[in-house]
């Protein structure tokens, strides 16, 4: 199994930016679609965005703000946060499958999370 392990996280203003990282170690890197979750208390984990080979993929709530991206050199995936809100206020996950989705079930490796906390 690919190890995964999320930074970046923090305080933040809204209207501000983070960067969150996830670095990668164990198998092939390349060899794995990468995928964004969040969760915040009370609510269940929901998709944020995805990278296939030559695709992404975002939620409709993120979309225009958000970009996901990965450096297979570096066996790193990034989350471009951009115009944060506070409704983005959340623990964000990092996962790794063998195909690239939308859905959680699908992702079968997780990160322990990064949070990740938007102020008014």
């Amino acid at each position: 199994q690919v190890q995964l392990v999320e930074s970046g996280g923090g305080l933040v203003q809204a209207g501000g930016s983070l960067r969150l990282s996830c670095a990668a170690s164990g198998r092939t890197f390349s060899n794995y679609a990468m995928g964004w979750f969040r969760q915040a208390p009370g609510k269940e984990r929901e998709f944020v965005a995805a990278i296939s080979y030559d695709r992404t993929y975002y939620a409709d709530s993120v979309k225009g703000r958000f970009t996901i991206s990965r450096d297979n050199a570096k066996n790193t995936v990034y989350l471009q946060m951009n115009s944060l809100k506070p409704e983005d206020t959340a623990v964000y996950y990092c996962a790794a499958g063998t195909v690239v989705s939308r859905r959680s079930r699908e992702y079968d490796q997780w990160g322990q999370g990064t949070q990740v906390t938007v102020s008014s």
